[in-house]
């Protein structure tokens, strides 16, 4: 094989669409029984912040009415008719365990099931929400109440009159904090204030002026300078829900003990359950016997290129190239920057330089 594709969500299929532009023949290694990612796994209530007309990939618009904000299971239906517009082999049900190099310029690809695959370049797009990431605060283990990461929240029905906290500052854990009031005590736990961005600005939504304005391909390094903190996208209902006592906000606690968080301050409370809203790690462990990784689990790159190794390729990662690099709307760019460059490896044009 030239290329194999490690991932059949949306980066994995961005990848595979470029990669058959630049005339290589990809495959596609996809965990799951459909080729559409981790959307299917997401909370119940999900919805996009994004309207459909700025959740697009190449070649497909996304359905309905542009301004309308897709729910959750209208992405995994979308992603599914992606994948079958692409002229690509998907195989599904098929979860990549370790890569190795062959001592040869090529990869050795094993997978679960015991099979072995040898390809010249490979493209690691298998996201991060299998490595939900949660920080280990003192006493966690003592925790006797329900301890979870978003990952694994569905619906607010499982919570109604308990006492529950929401960790963290991102759009996620306002979502599910906001729907948790509905029936529970809620507080979310954050570092520092949450900062809210509002959905409309100028009678447009957001993503008009992030498309527009060219705040989409914007670098991470310039973004770092931009932005201080996480934003969270605003519909009009969550500021406003902090404000009138739906669900408050606190400093983030300091220790579990028993069936008690401890705050900031000191006062012990009984809590029911504590959800983790605190993001995800890239999900690489299957290239960490390969030394692509540093010691964090972080993949060793720029801009989606491999630094350790030739042929090896990422496309999905948070901030890769822009602000965009990880959405339904901009990964396509990143796909395209690392598809020539694994072309020219794959096709060996390289030997003449004797690599």
């Amino acid at each position: 094989m030239d290329t194999i594709v490690i991932g059949g969500g949306q980066s994995g299929l961005a990848a595979a669409r470029s990669l058959r532009n630049a005339g290589l023949t990809p495959v596609i290694l996809e965990a799951g029984e459909r080729p559409t990612g981790s959307w299917a796994h997401y909370y119940d209530s999900l919805t996009l912040f994004s309207p459909a007309r700025y959740s697009s990939m190449p070649d497909l618009p996304f359905p309905g009415d542009g301004d309308h904000y897709p729910h959750r299971d209208e992405v995994v239906d979308y992603l599914h008719r992606y994948a079958d517009s692409l002229d690509v082999e998907i195989r599904t049900a098929t979860r990549v365990s370790a890569v190795e190099s062959d001592g040869a310029g090529a990869f050795l690809i094993h997978t679960e099931a015991g099979d072995t695959l040898r390809t010249a370049g490979v493209v690691a797009a298998s996201g991060s929400f299998g490595n939900p990431h949660v920080p280990d605060l003192p006493g966690r283990g003592s925790f006797t109440g329900q301890l979870l990461h978003v990952a694994d929240y569905r619906s607010p029905k499982h919570y109604a009159g308990q006492r529950v906290i929401v960790v963290g500052a991102g759009n996620s854990a306002v979502q599910v904090a906001y729907e948790l009031a509905e029936g529970a005590t809620v507080t979310l736990a954050t570092r520092q204030p949450i900062q809210f961005m509002p959905q409309m600005i100028g009678g447009k939504d957001a993503h008009y002026w992030h498309t527009t304005t060219g705040f989409d391909s914007l670098p991470p390094q310039w973004l770092a300078c931009i932005a201080t903190g996480t934003l969270v996208m605003d519909t009009g209902d969550y500021a406003a829900a902090l404000q009138a006592g739906r669900m408050d906000r606190r400093p983030m606690f300091t220790r579990f003990d028993g069936e008690h968080v401890i705050w900031s301050d000191g006062t012990p409370e009984q809590v029911d359950a504590v959800i983790f809203a605190t993001g995800y790690r890239p999900d690489l462990d299957y290239l960490r016997t390969l030394g692509a990784l540093d010691a964090s689990g972080l993949p060793l790159q720029v801009g989606g290129l491999s630094t350790t190794h030739l042929g090896l390729s990422y496309v999905g990662l948070e901030f890769q190239r822009s602000f965009a690099s990880n959405t339904l709307r901009g990964v396509h760019h990143d796909a395209a920057h690392i598809a020539a460059p694994m072309a020219t490896y794959a096709s060996g044009a390289l030997a003449a330089y004797g690599l």
